[in-house]
């Protein structure tokens, strides 16, 4: 029972932080239900497939050429080099 209450707050907790575009449903009142109704399987079920992942902005890396990335890291490392 301990358990099964420790799960249902743990799902319900995420529900709440998790923003309403990465739902499962777009909306949060049916998964309230199932944590809620469907005892252990509904949390279980939530936090397996109720989230979708968050989304990954590559647009600022994908455009920058590999040589540029490793002479801004040996930059950042150690330093400006004068003699180029």
């Amino acid at each position: 029972m301990v358990v099964q209450l420790a799960l249902q707050i743990t799902a319900l907790i995420r529900l709440y932080r998790t923003p309403r575009d990465r739902i499962v449903f777009d909306r949060k009142w049916p998964w309230v239900l199932i944590i809620l109704l469907v005892n252990m399987v509904g949390a279980i079920v939530f936090l397996i497939a109720g989230r979708r992942p968050a989304a990954v902005d590559d647009s600022a890396t994908a455009h920058r050429a590999e040589g540029d990335s490793v002479r801004r890291t040996v930059q950042s490392l150690y330093g400006e080099d004068d003699r180029s």
